[in-house]
């Protein structure tokens, strides 16, 4: 019953990746991205502005010497070259310039060590303010450069890196996986220092707190000491879901405390991913205590290949060649087929009803229902690895008959996020089965005992949930 061997069986797994890329500004970046035409224009745009500080400082001191005709000329070309530029040339840039680096958040929280580097900057201040020294007014545009220059970093260092976690195609509950977490520096000159890859909550769940988040996927941080430009860093994370679900992890956040470690700086990115999280594989008591009785009543049921014949019928579609009776189909004129009092494979329909009498609320109700998922998907899991042909219904859902291997992950797949309904009055769901009685049946329901219809009692096993 180890889910594991699946990966011998079926190949290597797929993953999922989610990516997410972080622009911030960067000299290198924003020199490849500009054109020659923008150098251009930035270069006459220069000249023009100054040409016209030039004429500016040259009609005050004419102004001052008192030829005001030729000062008021200089101060006309002056603001009239300082005019052209800032409607010809500056919009021009601004359409070839990439300000997106402008435009997103990073979240800042203060640490210890920042608490105390700014109460270290207000006494500088109040002590510079009251003393007019102006040496402690150096010392003061020191410490604030340092928290400036902090941010500018920091604002390096989280740009331009594209995230990607990949994770199994199949996960089970409460089963460590080996996840894998690559941050790609995409930055051509500067590299990338003490980063973290966080699993965040997104801003909706924040602004709603009654509506309870999804579990997140990604519960611990990864560390990334260095990942030079250009360059990918990879990193195995061990992650373990509790429980059967859907898990979503909407948000990620790169979280740096580079250079001084004064503040926390994290950036949000959007992943988007999903992962399903199946019902745990692992054989429990209750399954070691039905399993011998299942076995029992299906071979006592079932019809098939061993040593007495049990019957001769009519050849079906499914049925192997090796047991057409030649002789009867010769005197029938129509392919007849050989029954025998027992079957190597196994035919079973395997049922799950998830209408429930009690109140969904209910804590005791909830636990047994738990144990009738788990139980249920460790019993498509037996007849998965037997190589059985299973059918599986449950309300709104229904596979079709054929081999377990090509059905048995749409079947943990529903399991993962089936939950309680309540029971309405009229037809019930188990009356649906009477349909196709030349199938055993294995049915876990929440129905109380004495309450299952007589036509389909006698081609089934039935586990009621209120005795797990």
């Amino acid at each position: 019953m180890n889910p594991e061997f699946v990966e011998r069986r079926v190949g290597p797994p797929l993953v999922r990746k989610a990516v997410g890329v972080a622009r911030a500004f960067q000299w290198g970046g924003l020199r490849q991205t500009l054109d020659r035409p923008s150098w251009r224009s930035f270069a006459i745009a220069m000249g023009a502005l100054a040409a016209a500080l030039f004429l500016a400082l040259y009609s005050g001191a004419a102004a001052e010497e008192g030829h005001l005709f030729i000062a008021g000329v200089a101060a006309l070309t002056a603001l009239v070259l300082a005019g052209w530029v800032a409607l010809t040339i500056v919009p021009a840039l601004a359409r070839r310039t990439p300000l997106s680096w402008l435009s997103y958040q990073i979240d800042y929280k203060v640490t210890r060590e920042g608490v105390v580097y700014i109460g270290g900057i207000l006494v500088v201040a109040l002590a510079a303010l009251n003393t007019g020294n102006n040496l402690l007014f150096m010392v003061l545009a020191c410490l604030l450069a340092g928290m400036l220059i902090s941010g500018m970093l920091s604002r390096i260092v989280l740009g331009d890196v594209e995230v990607t976690l990949e994770l199994p195609e199949h996960v089970f509950a409460r089963r460590t996986i080996l996840a894998i977490a690559e941050l790609h520096n995409q930055k051509q000159l500067t590299p990338s220092f003490s980063m973290s890859l966080v699993g965040d909550v997104a801003e909706a769940d924040k602004k709603n707190p009654r509506t309870p988040p999804s579990p997140p996927v990604l519960d611990r941080a990864v560390y990334f000491p260095y990942i030079p430009h250009g360059q990918a860093a990879r990193q195995n994370v061990e992650l373990t879901f509790p429980r059967r679900g859907v898990y979503r992890q909407d948000v990620l956040g790169l979280r740096t405390k580079f250079p001084f470690g004064f503040l926390q700086k994290t950036r949000r990115l959007k992943s988007g991913i999903e992962v399903v999280v199946y019902p745990q594989i692992q054989p429990t008591e209750e399954f070691y205590e039905i399993l011998p009785l299942v076995s029992g009543e299906l071979e006592s049921f079932q019809r098939g290949r061993g040593n007495d014949l049990y019957a001769i019928r009519d050849y079906q579609f499914n049925d192997s060649a090796r047991h057409v009776d030649w002789k009867a189909s010769a005197r029938t004129g129509a392919l007849q087929v050989k029954e025998y009092a027992r079957e190597d494979e196994r035919r079973v329909m395997l049922v799950f009803d998830p209408f429930v009498s009690a109140e969904p609320t209910d804590a005791k109700a909830a636990e047994q229902f738990e144990r009738a998922v788990t139980l249920c998907a460790g019993l498509a899991w037996h007849f998965y690895e037997i190589s059985s042909v299973m059918e599986f219904r449950s309300a709104g859902f229904a596979t079709p008959r054929m081999t377990a291997g090509d059905i048995i992950y749409d079947i943990l797949r529903y399991l993962a996020s089936v939950t309680p309904l309540k029971q309405q009055p009229g037809k019930s769901f188990l009356d649906s089965l009477g349909e196709s009685p030349d199938i055993f049946k294995i049915v876990l329901t929440c129905h109380p005992r004495g309450t299952i219809p007589s036509h389909i009692w006698n081609t089934g096993y039935f586990i009621f949930v209120q005795s797990l």
